[in-house]
C-alpha cells in the first residue's frame, strides 16, 4: 500500500514538472513580445495619436491582466496551495472581468474600423484618439459591473468563517449557487451574441462601402481583413466555452487521468487563444511589423558591439563638450 502511495505521488510531481515545463515558455514568449509592443506604442507618437493603436494596447493590456492571473491560478493549483477568500476574490475577479473585456474591446475595434470609413473626413468626436479613453473605462466599467454583480448576487455559506479558512482558488469557490451560474451564462452568450453581431454588421457595411468607392479601395480593403481577423479573434475566444463539451469527451473516448483534464483545456482554450490573439494582429500590422523588425535589429547590434556603441557615446560627449568650450567666451 506505502509502494502505490508513493508511486501515485511520483507520478503526479513528474507530472507537474512536465506542465509547468510546458507552461513556462508559452507564457516567457507572450511576456516578451507584449513588453516590445509596448514599447513600441508607447516611444512612438503616431501610435499614441491613433485610435486604432490605442485600442490595440488596451486589448495587449487586458489579455496580460488575464494571462498573468490565469497563470498564477495554474501555479496555485499545481502546488495544492490554498488562500483565504479575501485574497483569493481579487485574482478571480481580474480574471473575469478580463475575460468579459476582451469581446467587447474587439467590438470596439470593429466599430472604430466602420466609422474611419464611413466617416473619413468627419470623425466623430468619441472615436478621436484623445477621446477613445472615455469608451476604453466605460467598458472596464461595464465589465467590472458584471463581475461585481455576478460574485455578489449569490448567497454563501459561512460568509464569516470563508474570510479566513483556506480556500482552493477557482471559480467554483467564488460561483456556488445556481443564480450566479445562471446569470454569468447569460451575460457571457448574450456578451458575445452582440459582439458577433456587431463584427458581422461592419463588415458587411464595410463590403458594400467598397462597392461605392473607385479609390483608396486598398485601405478598405485592410479594414474588411481587420474586422475579419476581429471575427477569428472572437472564436479564439469562445473556445473556452467548449470545456465542458471537451471534458465529457475525453472520458468517454480516451483514458485519461482526471487531473491532467483541466490542464489540457487551460493549455488548448485558454493559453494558446490569449497567445496568439494579440501576436497575430500585432505582428500582421505593417507598421508595428516594421518597428518590430528595426527594434529586434537594434538590440541584436547593440548585444554584438557593445564596445562600438560605447565608443560612439564617448565620441558624442566629447564632441559636445568640445563645442561647448568652444562657444564659452
Amino acid at each position: 500500500m506505502q509502494n502505490l502511495t508513493v508511486k501515485a505521488v511520483s507520478t503526479r510531481s513528474f507530472s507537474v514538472i512536465i506542465k509547468v515545463c510546458v507552461v513556462i515558455p508559452f507564457f516567457s514568449i507572450f511576456l516578451c513580445c507584449v513588453a516590445l509592443m509596448l514599447h513600441i506604442f508607447a516611444s512612438h507618437r503616431q501610435f499614441l495619436d491613433t485610435s486604432r493603436y490605442i485600442l490595440f494596447a488596451c486589448m495587449l493590456i487586458n489579455d496580460t491582466l488575464q494571462f498573468l492571473v490565469s497563470v498564477l491560478l495554474f501555479f496555485l493549483d499545481m502546488a495544492q496551495v490554498k488562500l483565504a477568500l479575501v485574497y483569493c476574490f481579487p485574482l478571480l475577479s481580474i480574471s473575469i472581468a478580463t475575460f468579459q473585456n476582451t469581446p467587447l474591446i474587439l467590438a470596439t475595434m470593429s466599430l472604430e474600423r466602420y466609422v474611419a470609413i464611413i466617416y473619413p473626413l468627419q470623425c466623430p468626436p468619441a472615436w478621436r484618439s484623445d477621446r477613445i479613453w472615455i469608451i476604453i473605462l466605460s467598458l472596464w466599467l461595464l465589465s467590472c459591473i458584471c463581475t461585481i454583480t455576478e460574485c455578489s448576487i449569490g448567497q454563501q455559506k459561512n460568509a464569516v468563517d470563508i474570510l479566513y479558512i483556506p480556500v482552493a482558488c477557482a471559480a467554483a469557490i467564488v460561483n456556488t449557487s445556481l443564480i450566479q451560474m445562471f446569470f454569468k451564462a447569460v451575460v457571457n452568450i448574450l456578451c458575445f451574441a452582440v459582439v458577433a453581431v456587431i463584427i458581422l454588421f461592419t463588415y458587411v457595411r464595410i463590403l458594400l462601402e467598397t462597392r461605392k468607392l473607385r479609390q483608396d479601395r486598398t485601405s478598405v480593403s485592410k479594414a474588411m481583413h481587420t474586422v475579419l481577423l476581429h471575427g477569428f479573434q472572437l472564436l479564439l475566444c469562445m473556445l473556452a466555452f467548449t470545456i465542458p463539451i471537451t471534458e465529457s469527451l475525453i472520458v468517454l473516448l480516451a483514458k485519461w487521468q482526471l487531473i491532467d483534464i483541466p490542464f489540457l483545456n487551460f493549455f488548448c482554450f485558454i493559453l494558446i487563444p490569449r497567445v496568439l490573439s494579440p501576436l497575430i494582429y500585432g505582428f500582421r500590422d505593417q507598421s508595428f511589423r516594421s518597428y518590430i523588425g528595426k527594434t529586434l535589429l537594434c538590440c541584436l547590434n547593440t548585444m554584438k558591439n557593445p564596445t562600438v556603441k560605447s565608443l560612439m557615446q564617448e565620441n558624442l560627449f566629447v564632441s559636445s563638450t568640445n563645442r561647448n568650450s568652444k562657444q564659452m567666451p
